[in-house]
């Protein structure tokens, strides 16, 4: 499994960007998707997730700004960020899982949010 992120930016805050993360190979186990992010010299954290049967889960801190979806179709998931703070700046990461656990990670797309 390949995954390639793209979509990051400069955004002021209260701003808006659209994530992307295109997936290709072997997709047919993978049952969870999801979005990190880092900033530096701190832990990599989850951001929101979503299964296969399209439960999502988000972190308290972009609960009711992000939503994850997927395109099934388009081999694609999408984390859709709206009122952007400050402290959302950091490198966001996906993350597919398979039913074995094995983790696929994206390389990752810088989002910084400043006036």
């Amino acid at each position: 499994v390949q995954l390639q992120a793209s979509g990051g930016g400069l955004v002021q805050p209260g701003g808006s960007l659209r994530l992307s993360c295109a997936a290709s190979g072997r997709l047919f186990n993978i049952n969870l998707m999801g979005w990190y992010r880092q900033v530096p010299g701190k832990q990599r954290e989850l951001v929101a997730q979503i299964t296969s049967g399209g439960i999502t889960n988000y972190a308290d801190s972009v609960k009711g700004r992000f939503t994850v979806s997927r395109d099934s179709a388009k081999n694609t998931l999408y984390l859709q960020m709206n009122s952007l703070k400050l402290e959302d700046t950091a490198v966001y990461y996906c993350k597919f899982l398979s039913v074995t656990r094995t983790p696929y990670w994206g390389q990752g797309t810088l989002v910084t949010v400043s006036s």
